[in-house]
């Protein structure tokens, strides 16, 4: 997910320039910002007079956002005509082999096709299941620990970053004593505030630490996602393609879900009437979870895509060669979709969102993300029903510009 720095980083090395830690333009980063839990008004207003719309870069970056729900569905699901491969990243002096992120994001059929199909088994509903007890007592856990608290509990720290953590620690099959690297690696990649090369660093440094847990899986395969893999494809794929598969699944259902958590326990603080609904009804939670993978939408774009060929979508030309990145956020306030989509509606019909993106690239780990949430949701209202906010909402600092939105830290009083 570093493919914003990487395109600028590389394009501006070629033109002689070393940008260091230099932010990335100030146009470019509007569909990484947010108000609160809200896009900003300026991708609404785009989406509605310009659903395809050329935003200004330098170094020769033709770069195209697509903020309509329609148009981002044309893109992400035509791989024929726009490509995801890594290659297309790769300026002169920009990036190394170890660099690269590999995995599905960045791949193409077939390569894509192929590494898919080794993972899809470890994602289906039956194999899913084994982790279900697992879940449970995570966020149990979790919660145990909150309630030996005596004063205000930070819910990022305390719930949303653990309970991921350990489920995909559980997943891959790799050390869960290793989770405090495996927050500070993932978190540092998606935010850009920092600039391109300190994003190149996280990305560059989990794959060598996830190179090393391959290697040790290699000598002793275990149950886990890495260890299945091995055991049952161990000479169709190299490690640094495993590597890559491993860090795609970390960062992809980490970092993601954990600021779900938090977004997500921020909306039931902030509204009596949802938080109740799911406190008291089992059968609440499923829409509930629906609505608000749509309104919250953390990852606000998806990986990007690069024109093979010059395309017409929704009447404006993309050239061969340019970038196209979907505004998931964007696309997900489309009032194709219904209406009052500025607002959350517990009560709401499921929606054909976009959360999770769309075609052959939409997330492999959807079904998990579900069931933690599905899960922690109501375990947290049922477990303190008096929980509410140690702070203003207002005083809550949120993430400046980031691939995947969410707030640094969610105070609580929890008696």
């Amino acid at each position: 997910m570093t493919w914003f720095a990487r395109i600028y980083l590389g394009r501006a090395r070629k033109k002689g320039f070393d940008l260091g830690k230099m932010p990335i333009p100030e146009p470019a980063l509007m569909p990484l910002k947010r108000n609160g839990l809200d896009p900003v008004p300026d991708l609404g207003q785009m989406r509605a007079t310009a659903p395809v719309n050329k935003l200004p870069m330098p170094f020769g970056v033709n770069l195209w956002l697509v903020s309509g729900y329609e148009e981002a569905k044309a893109v992400l699901s035509n791989t024929k005509a726009f490509s995801n491969d890594f290659a297309h990243l790769m300026g002169t002096g920009a990036t190394s082999v170890q660099q690269n992120p590999g995995g599905l994001g960045f791949a193409d059929p077939p390569v894509h096709t192929r590494l898919r199909k080794l993972l899809t088994p470890e994602f289906t509903m039956r194999r899913l299941a084994r982790l279900t007890p697992g879940i449970k007592a995570i966020i149990d856990q979790c919660l145990d620990s909150m309630d030996e608290a005596a004063g205000p509990v930070d819910l990022v720290a305390e719930f949303a970053l653990p309970i991921p953590s350990l489920v995909i620690c559980e997943l891959l099959g790799v050390p869960y004593d290793d989770r405090e690297d495996f927050q500070r690696l993932a978190m540092s990649r998606f935010d850009l505030f920092s600039g391109a090369d300190a994003s190149l660093g996280a990305i560059s440094e989990s794959l060598e630490y996830l190179l090393g847990v391959v290697k040790r899986q290699r000598e002793n395969p275990g149950d886990g996602l890495l260890g299945m893999i091995i055991k049952e494809h161990g000479d169709e794929i190299d490690d640094l393609e495993l590597a890559g598969l491993a860090d795609g699944v970390l960062t992809g259902g980490f970092e993601t879900t954990a600021s779900m958590l938090a977004l997500g326990a921020l909306v039931l603080l902030q509204d009596e009437e949802t938080f109740k609904l799911i406190h008291d009804n089992d059968d609440a939670i499923n829409k509930f979870v629906e609505e608000i993978l749509r309104y919250l939408t953390v990852v606000q774009v998806a990986f990007p895509r690069f024109a093979r060929e010059d395309i017409e979508v929704a009447g404006v030309t993309i050239g061969k060669g340019d970038v196209v990145i979907a505004s998931l956020s964007g696309a997900n306030r489309d009032e194709v979709l219904g209406t009052g989509l500025e607002t959350v509606n517990p009560h709401r019909d499921p929606t054909s969102h976009l959360a999770f993106g769309y075609g052959v690239h939409r997330c492999i780990g959807a079904e998990l993300a579900r069931m933690e949430l599905r899960a922690a949701y109501p375990a947290l209202v049922r477990r303190f029903p008096k929980m509410r906010l140690a702070k203003s909402a207002d005083e809550l600092e949120f993430r400046k510009v980031s691939i995947v939105y969410g707030v640094d830290a969610l105070p609580v009083l929890l008696k």
